[in-house]
């Protein structure tokens, strides 16, 4: 796991040293948080071009059960990762890739059981509500 978080970490240190570089070159003297400012701005706003189409085709298509998938899979996902680095941080376990992929396979199979009776529940109810 740190093996992982560390070479993000080298890529994403190598990307700001550019960006830095790049903006000083054109006479921008931005703070490091003036960086984040305009950085991550600009990719939430690009994210937000993307996704959201791609939410409205989903909700025409009664696809909310898999927004919400993606909504939780991605808090899950940054929670995982937040206890992992606690946990080196804190002393109080060793920061372990397989313990974040356990915790995903955790939600993933809880999720599918969920999904199973979904679609079971909503079988059923379908033939009734034509019937009708």
């Amino acid at each position: 796991m740190r093996t992982i978080i560390y070479y993000f970490i080298h890529i994403i240190t190598k990307l700001h040293t550019k960006l830095l570089a790049l903006a000083n070159s054109h006479g921008y003297d931005f703070t490091d948080k003036q960086m984040h400012f305009l950085v991550i701005g600009v990719f939430g706003f690009v994210m937000m071009l993307v996704i959201e189409p791609i939410f409205k085709w989903l909700i025409k298509k009664h696809g909310e059960l898999l927004i919400t998938f993606l909504y939780v899979f991605t808090i899950v996902v940054v929670v995982s990762l937040a206890i992992e680095i606690g946990q080196a941080y804190s002393g109080t376990g060793d920061m372990d890739f397989y313990d974040v992929a356990s915790g995903l396979l955790g939600f993933f199979v809880f999720f599918a059981v969920y999904l199973i009776g979904y679609i079971i529940i909503n079988s059923i109810r379908k033939p009734a509500d034509k019937q009708s």
